[in-house]
């Protein structure tokens, strides 16, 4: 059984249970990113242990592309350069 969601109707109203399903696809992605980029060899506590310099990064495609759109006009993500988002609340 897929866990993917059904596409939105075109020029429909997205559902909001969507949206929320989507943002947390996308926090869950970019945790994993981060933690990933910080667990090379040579960055942990015995060494001079850095943070992930992963700010953005290309979106779920189990959700279309309105949805993102959606979520960077609701003022959660930022549209970067390439097809790229990052959380709104970071800098």
């Amino acid at each position: 059984m897929s866990s993917v969601p059904p596409a939105p109707a075109p020029g429909g109203p997205l559902n909001p249970d969507d949206l929320k399903r989507a943002m947390k696809a996308f926090r869950k992605r970019l945790k994993l990113m981060r933690l990933d980029d910080e667990s090379r060899i040579g960055v942990g506590p015995m060494s001079n242990s850095r943070r992930s310099g992963i700010a953005a990064i290309q979106p779920p495609d189990q959700y279309p592309r309105a949805i993102w759109d959606e979520l960077v006009k609701q003022g959660k993500l930022r549209s970067d350069s390439d097809g790229l988002y990052e959380l709104a609340s970071e800098s």
